[in-house]
C-alpha cells in the first residue's frame, strides 16, 4: 500500500492510496479458496472443485467484495499511520482500477482537532443553594388537598352549581332509538364542570335539585372512540339522587394515610424532600451552565465544518418545528422565516455546541469515563415510565433501534463528565432565595414572549448556554 497526502489544510485532508495489483490478486485467491470449500458443482465432490473453475464462476462476484474490504482496511490503516481521526464518515472515491491492475482511490475527510484541556482544578464556580421553607411545604400540601378533595351532602335544597358533585342514575340511547352498551349506569359521581362526560351533558345538570328527573340531549363528537356513537345524537334519562358540595381535604393524619404515608409528619418529610430535589435540579442546571460557559471561553480550536453544519441543520429544524407547533398548532403550516440575522446567531450556537461536545468528549476519554449497560438500561426504564401504559412499546422500540438506544447514552456520558469536572473544580455554595434561584429562567421566559422573532432567539440562546451538546459529544466520543 502506498499513501500520498494530496491535501493538508487545517483539518481538511485528502489522501491518495494505491493498492498493488498483486495484493488484490492475493486477497481474491484467499477469498476464492474459502468459497471453494463449500460450493457444489456437478461432477465434483464438495471442496474438490478446481480453483480455475471456481475463479471462472465466482471471480467477478468475489472481486467486488474483496475491493470493498481492501478499501476499508487500507483506509483505516492510512488514517492511523498519519494520526488522523475523522470527524465524520470520510468520502472515498475510486480513481483507477481494472482487473490485474493497481487500485487507486482517494479519501477526503475532516479530522477531529487536537483538544488541549485546561486545568480543571483551577475552575471556580458558585452554586446557588435554596433551603425549603415551611410555608412551601404547607402550600404543596394544600395543592394536594385540592386534588384529593372531599365532598359532603349540601345543606338545604339549593340547586346544583358548577363544581358540585351530583350522584346520578342515567340511561341513554341514540336519537334513532338504538341502545348501545355502556350508555347506562347507576350511582355515578359526576363533578359538574369537570368535562368528564361528553360536551353538553354536564351543563344541562346545572341548576337542578336532588330528586329531579330530566332528559339530557347531546351529540357525540365525530372523533368519539365508540364507532356506533361517533357523531350521533343521543338522549339520556337522568335522575339526580344527591348533590354534594366539594371542599379540599382536611390536612391531617387521615389525609396523609390516604396518600400512602404513616402520618402527616412523614408526608411532610416526603414533600419537603421532593421540593428539595427540584431545587437541587435547578441549582445543578445553573452551575452546569456556568461550567459550560467557562469551558467554552477557555478552549479555542478549529472546528470540523461538517460537524458544525450538521448541528446547525438540526437546530434550524428544531426551531421550525417549535414555531409550527407552538404558533400554528400541530399539522398547520409554519410561515415563520428564519432571517440571515437569525442564522448567524444559530450558527454561533452550533459552533458552541460542537466545541463543548469535543471538549467534554476529550475529558471523558482522557479519564476513561464510560456509560455502562446497566446505566443505559436504567435510562430506558426512566424513559418508559414517562409513558404509563405504553412501557412495553417503549422497551420494544429501544431494543430494536440501536441508534435510538445510543441517543440515550450521550446525555448520560455528558452528565458523568460534568460530575467529574465539578468534583475537581473549586465549587462554593451560596445560599439564595427561591426568587433568586428562579430569576434567570423567569427573565428568559418574559423576554421570549415579547415577539415571535425574539422567541426563536431567546429559546435557542438559552439552549446555547445549557446542556444540548449531546449529539456532538456522542460523535466525538465514538471517534476517540
Amino acid at each position: 500500500m502506498q499513501v500520498k497526502v494530496l491535501k493538508n489544510e487545517g483539518l481538511s485532508y485528502e489522501l491518495e492510496i494505491t493498492i498493488p495489483a498483486n495484493d488484490i490478486d492475493e486477497r481474491v485467491d484467499t477469498k476464492l479458496q474459502e468459497v471453494g470449500k463449500t460450493i457444489k458443482m456437478p461432477g465434483f465432490r464438495p471442496g474438490k472443485v478446481p480453483m480455475k473453475l471456481v475463479k471462472q464462476r465466482y471471480g467477478k462476484a468475489v472481486l467486488g467484495e474483496v475491493i470493498e474490504g481492501a478499501v476499508n482496511d487500507t483506509s483505516v490503516k492510512a488514517m492511523e499511520d498519519n494520526k488522523i481521526k475523522p470527524a465524520i464518515q470520510p468520502k472515498i472515491e475510486v480513481k483507477e482500477f481494472d482487473e490485474g491492475k493497481d487500485l487507486v482511490y482517494t479519501i477526503s475527510l475532516e479530522a477531529l482537532p487536537e483538544v488541549k484541556v485546561s486545568d480543571l482544578k483551577k475552575i471556580k464556580l458558585e452554586k446557588p443553594i435554596c433551603k425549603v421553607e415551611e410555608k412551601e411545604v404547607n402550600e404543596a400540601l394544600e395543592n394536594i388537598a385540592k386534588v384529593q378533595k372531599d365532598s359532603t351532602p349540601i345543606k338545604g335544597k339549593r340547586a346544583s352549581k358548577e363544581g358540585d358533585i351530583v350522584v346520578i342514575d342515567f340511561k341513554g340511547k341514540r336519537a334513532d332509538g338504538h341502545e348501545v352498551p355502556g350508555m347506562s349506569a347507576e350511582g355515578t359521581d359526576l363533578e359538574l364542570g369537570s368535562g368528564t362526560f361528553i360536551p353538553g351533558f354536564e351543563e344541562q345538570l346545572i341548576g337542578k335539585k336532588a330528586g329531579e328527573e330530566l332528559e339530557v340531549k347531546v351529540t357525540f363528537p365525530e372523533n368519539y372512540g365508540h364507532e356506533e356513537l361517533a357523531g350521533q345524537d343521543a338522549v339520556f334519562e337522568v335522575k339526580i339522587n344527591e348533590i354534594r358540595e366539594v371542599k379540599p381535604a382536611e390536612i391531617n393524619d387521615d389525609f396523609a394515610k390516604k396518600s400512602g404515608f404513616e402520618n402527616l409528619d412523614k408526608m411532610k418529610e416526603a414533600v419537603k424532600a421532593q421540593i428539595a430535589s427540584e431545587y437541587e435540579k435547578l441549582s445543578r442546571m445553573k452551575v452546569k451552565r456556568s461550567l459550560l460557559d467557562i469551558l467554552d471561553k477557555e478552549h479555542k480550536f478549529d472546528l470540523p465544518q461538517a460537524m458544525v453544519d450538521m448541528e446547525f441543520d438540526a437546530i434550524v429544524k428544531q426551531v421550525e418545528h417549535d414555531h409550527s407547533h407552538h404558533e400554528h398548532g400541530e399539522g398547520e403550516e409554519c410561515n415563520h422565516e428564519i432571517t440571515d440575522e437569525d442564522k448567524e446567531e444559530l450558527k454561533a450556537i452550533a459552533e458552541r455546541r460542537v466545541r463543548l461536545g469535543l471538549v467534554l468528549a476529550e475529558i471523558g476519554n482522557e479519564n476513561k469515563i464510560t456509560v455502562s449497560d446497566q446505566e443505559l438500561q436504567r435510562a430506558v426504564i426512566t424513559e418508559a415510565q414517562r409513558y404509563p401504559g405504553q412501557e412495553k412499546q417503549i422497551f420494544d422500540f429501544y431494543s430494536k433501534n440501536k441508534q435510538a438506544l445510543e441517543s440515550l447514552r450521550a446525555p448520560l456520558f455528558e452528565d458523568k463528565v460534568v460530575d467529574y469536572i465539578l468534583e475537581l473544580a473549586d465549587v462554593k455554595e451560596k445560599e439564595v432565595s427561591l426568587e433568586e434561584l428562579q430569576k434567570e429562567d423567569e427573565e428568559e421566559e418574559v423576554k421570549a414572549s415579547t415577539s415571535k422573532k425574539k422567541s426563536t432567539k431567546k429559546k435557542d440562546s438559552k439552549d446555547k448556554k445549557t446542556t444540548k451538546t449531546t449529539k456532538t459529544t456522542k460523535k466525538a466520543a465514538a471517534k476517540k
